[in-house]
């Protein structure tokens, strides 16, 4: 089963950071470049996102704004004013649930989401990388074509390795090796 991540324009051009801070500056900067104010419900969306690290829904972020520095609808706002210009990625999951991710990386980040816990997890980056390669032939593909603002959606499920193996062992079909 397929469903889908929105790739959006990068942050920045440059290498990789991890600072939270300087991820925050970043991300106030573009907001500044695309004539967004800076206000303190942004920076607090914005930090939020960078310290989970992966994709959350609205109700997660806005359950984890600690100061309660604004309600669910400034949320929802925000994440869309972040969405349009390219800031955050939205994924759209097999339950129906989109969630956000903070899109300040070079290449985008695809995930895995496991069926029977719906954890999500980063592919690794070299598989990433490859997937980027093709996706971007495919793209500049359209363009040649003529289509405009294009973009594409893509995500993976699956069950985790040895599911298969737990399953029949619960039902009884598995034999148990002796010790």
């Amino acid at each position: 089963m397929i469903a889908s991540t929105q790739t959006n324009h990068p942050l920045h051009s440059g290498g990789e950071t991890t600072d939270p801070h300087s991820r925050v500056e970043k991300a106030c900067a573009r907001l500044r470049e695309a004539g967004l104010r800076i206000t303190q419900p942004r920076i607090a969306i914005l930090s939020v996102l960078i310290a989970r690290g992966q994709p959350m829904s609205i109700e997660q972020i806005h359950g984890e704004l600690r100061t309660r520095s604004c309600d669910l609808v400034t949320v929802y706002r925000c994440l869309a004013a972040f969405e349009e210009i390219g800031l955050v990625r939205r994924s759209f999951f097999h339950n129906g649930t989109s969630l956000y991710q903070l899109s300040d990386h070079k290449e985008a980040a695809y995930h895995i989401v496991t069926k029977d816990t719906h954890e999500v997890s980063a592919l690794d980056a070299a598989i990433s990388a490859r997937l980027a390669i093709a996706i971007k032939e495919v793209e500049e593909q359209l363009k040649a074509e003529g289509y405009t603002e294009v973009s594409h959606l893509l995500e993976f499920f699956a069950k985790p390795p040895g599911a298969a193996v737990e399953q029949r062992a619960r039902a009884g079909q598995a034999k148990v090796p002796a010790v």
